[in-house]
């Protein structure tokens, strides 16, 4: 059992991997603005706190062997997380990433083909600049979990299959995981780590 901080864990990912975490019975401190709702479960934490707050963020991540960050991307630059990680002494940080840096067969980024949306281009921009900010860093053990495009609500089937920097797409043309799914790929990871200080994708 493993001490675990979740950022953003009210959230659609979050809480997913809030359930999964819980499910393998590890301890979960759980960090969002308004964790009201998860007040009175049964190994949670919940904690309200902005992110934004260095010191408050240090404080509640220490003694915390890993921490799980569902955080949306635009607004907030990578040392947000990582100096505060740093000077809680945690030394692995896994990162709900984004499908927009993810590459394409022909080796170009999915966020600059020419019909990704444009409502998503902004979080997508944002997520790229945080994944090569991560591989600038030497101290912390980081990992960069990419969903499939589509990322989505739907049931907890436990099969999966992951890739590196490509999409995955399947034999049906769809690239797609669900939030259950994926928090699935993301606790295995905090559990059995096989990226350390790498990106890798997940979906079906």
């Amino acid at each position: 059992m493993s001490k675990i901080a979740i950022i953003g864990a009210t959230g659609r990912a979050g809480s997913q991997l809030l359930e999964e975490a819980l499910r393998r019975g590890h301890s979960v401190t759980a960090i969002a603005r308004d964790p009201s709702k998860l007040q009175g479960r049964a190994g949670v934490t919940p904690l309200a706190l902005d992110i934004k707050d260095a010191a408050a963020l240090e404080k509640a991540l220490a003694g915390h062997d890993a921490v799980l960050s569902a955080a949306h991307f635009t607004g907030i630059p990578v040392e947000t997380l990582l100096a505060p990680a740093k000077k809680a002494g945690v030394k692995r940080v896994l990162v709900v990433g984004g499908a927009g840096s993810l590459l394409l067969p022909d080796d170009s980024r999915v966020i600059d083909s020419p019909d990704f949306p444009e409502a998503y281009k902004a979080e997508a921009s944002a997520g790229a600049a945080y994944l090569d900010a991560l591989k600038q860093e030497k101290e912390l053990d980081w990992t960069f979990l990419s969903p499939s495009a589509e990322f989505v609500e739907g049931e907890r089937t436990g099969s999966y299959r992951l890739g590196k920097d490509h999409l995955l797409i399947g034999a049906d043309g769809k690239s797609w995981i669900t939030f259950a799914d994926f928090a699935i790929a993301l606790l295995d990871e905090v559990e059995k780590p096989a990226h350390s200080r790498q990106r890798f994708t997940v979906g079906y």
